[in-house]
């Protein structure tokens, strides 16, 4: 009788389209009794009668239904209540006009309850019966939310859980793995599940008198190259005694498959990671090396422009009012000209107000910066303290898997590509337009071009903040990958002057390429010698070395340090 009267209104209908009413209907009437009897059980969670509870526990944990993962949570942290005869979630009380109130959400889709007029409701604390597992049932509660983990809607929470299965060895998850591949799932997790079955099999006790199930396991994990594998054979191979031969020469076989893929994916993982860190120390000395190689300015305070663009990307956020809570993803693509043109305005003002008057005194010039870099950390403390936080936004979180083992983070994808922008960029500006002219013509003698008109003075304070302004996209782009704090430009001057000096003072492309370079090797040189502090080392001598053979850097330098 329930939908008596849809189908009593579709009798006027031609037959396909009382067949298109029937196929709309009828999944939305089994959801709709789904819950229905889903809402039923999570009541019987709140009786006394704790037979009832671990019954209704059994029986949600045998239900698939992903949901309840969240319901699960809120249960054990006390956020679970009754209120007329339903279970919701209230996981935080308000006070209106001096009374407790309680905000109520849906226990399977977290979504805020309506009340008669559709706005949220709102009803007094003291309505509402608390429910919370008891001490002896919280172990219960956390097996019922393993178990259906492996159902959950999102994608990386399924394959977590599976994963955990496999490492945990316990034959008793053998169950719920079998139904999730049979069932009709995404072949990842069908995969995965696949994968997890193996490692019981070959880690856990209860088969330790089945060689040939072991065998079979480990051959199967061979073939997907399982890395949670490796550990396990390992293991087994430290007693070869107590393993028949062929059973020794099963698991030695599948774990140098492994070892061997594992050995390649970490080779290229390097690689890609090297080429990160190098975009990165490009993205630093892009500006250094307009600065030092085209005007001849040793600028000790750039550290500091870096910075500028770091702090300036922080105030764009709070402006925005972005957090992880409220996501307001506009904030990073208005921060990046923000950090831009912040750094150029900083760095301007030190052109105009120090620099300009110690041109050709390198060394008056080095102090002059430095002293400028202290006054620079220390007014940022002032103001904002030590360190502060700034949120990614949410399309650069995560990462993604383009073969097995192989991790990519979206935001060192990100750096790699603003880096090759900005590269482009200033290539584009230094040779195609009149401003890069105008620099270029500056550099290269500075009589000629004042004889032929060019203000040379503003060309300076323009090519100063070009420099600059690249520093904050350097600072800009930190933010997604380490610390902001006063002191961060500090870390990187002396790999910022490496590069420069490493490429050729005033090439672009010996910054590029020295930059890469450095960054590649870096990454390449750590996994051998064990540590990043002796990796640092190792490559600081390489370079020392290469500076020797070659004193001006892969491409001879031009502009003013020409002649020094």
């Amino acid at each position: 009788m329930l939908f008596a009267e849809p189908f009593a209104a579709g009798r006027g209908l031609t037959p396909w389209l009382r067949l298109l009413l029937v196929l709309l209907v009828l999944p939305a009437a089994a959801r709709a009794a789904n819950d229905d009897e889903r809402f039923a059980q999570l009541v019987r969670l709140a009786s006394d009668d704790r037979a009832v509870r671990q019954e209704v526990l059994q029986q949600l944990g045998r239900s698939r239904d992903g949901r309840l993962v969240a319901f699960f949570a809120a249960y054990q942290q006390g956020d679970a209540y009754v209120h007329n005869g339903r279970v919701v979630l209230c996981p935080k009380f308000q006070e209106i006009e001096g009374r407790k109130m309680a905000p109520l959400s849906d226990p399977l889709s977290a979504n805020p309850l309506s009340g008669p007029d559709g706005s949220p409701l709102v009803v007094p604390a003291g309505e509402l019966k608390s429910m919370s597992p008891s001490g002896r049932e919280r172990r219960a509660v956390n097996d019922v939310i393993r178990r259906l983990e492996v159902w959950s809607p999102q994608l990386d929470t399924r394959l977590a859980a599976i994963r955990q299965f496999g490492n945990s060895k316990k034959s008793e998850f053998l169950e719920p793995l079998d139904e999730l591949v049979e069932a009709d799932v995404p072949d990842v997790v069908r995969d995965r599940a696949i994968e997890s079955i193996a490692l019981i099999e070959l880690g856990s006790e209860n088969f330790t008198d089945s060689p040939e199930k072991r065998m079979a396991a480990a051959a199967r994990l061979g073939e997907i190259c399982s890395a949670p594998a490796v550990p396990i054979l390992e293991s087994l191979l430290k007693t070869p005694e107590s393993l028949a031969p062929q059973e020794r020469e099963a698991f030695a076989k599948a774990l140098e498959t492994i070892e061997w893929y594992q050995w390649k994916i970490a080779r290229v993982q390097n690689l890609f990671q090297g080429l990160s860190l190098g975009s990165v120390l490009i993205l630093v000395a892009l500006g250094l090396a307009i600065i030092f190689g085209q005007m001849g300015v040793i600028n000790m305070a750039h550290g500091e422009l870096m910075m500028i663009g770091a702090y300036a990307t922080y105030e764009i956020q709070m402006l925005f009012g972005h957090t992880p809570d409220n996501p307001v993803n506009l904030f990073f693509v208005v921060a990046l000209p923000a950090a831009f043109l912040s750094a150029a305005l900083v760095g301007w003002l030190i052109e105009l107000l120090v620099v300009r008057h110690l041109y050709g005194r390198p060394l008056e010039t080095l102090l002059a910066t430095w002293g400028v870099g202290l006054i620079l950390i220390q007014a940022v403390r002032m103001r904002y303290g030590d360190n502060i936080g700034v949120n990614s936004p949410d399309w650069l979180i995560g990462r993604f898997e383009p073969i097995q083992d192989l991790i990519i983070p979206y935001n060192r994808i990100f750096i790699v590509g603003l880096c090759a922008t900005c590269v482009l960029a200033i290539s584009a500006i230094m040779n195609r337009t009149r401003p890069g002219l105008l620099i270029r013509a500056t550099v290269q003698n500075r009589e000629t071009a004042e004889s032929l008109g060019i203000n040379t003075r503003r060309t300076d304070g323009l090519t100063f903040a070009l420099g600059a302004g690249l520093a904050g996209i350097a600072g800009y782009a930190w933010t997604l990958i380490g610390t902001v704090a006063p002191e961060m430009g500090q870390g990187q001057i002396v790999d910022a002057f490496l590069v420069v000096v490493t490429g050729g003072v005033g090439e672009l492309a010996g910054t590029v390429l020295a930059g890469l370079g450095l960054g590649v090797l870096n990454k390449v040189i750590e996994p051998a010698m064990g540590s990043a502090i002796w990796a640092k080392v190792i490559l600081l001598l390489l370079v020392i070395a290469f500076i020797q053979w070659k004193p001006a850097g892969l491409f001879p330098p031009k502009g003013r340090l020409a002649d020094v």
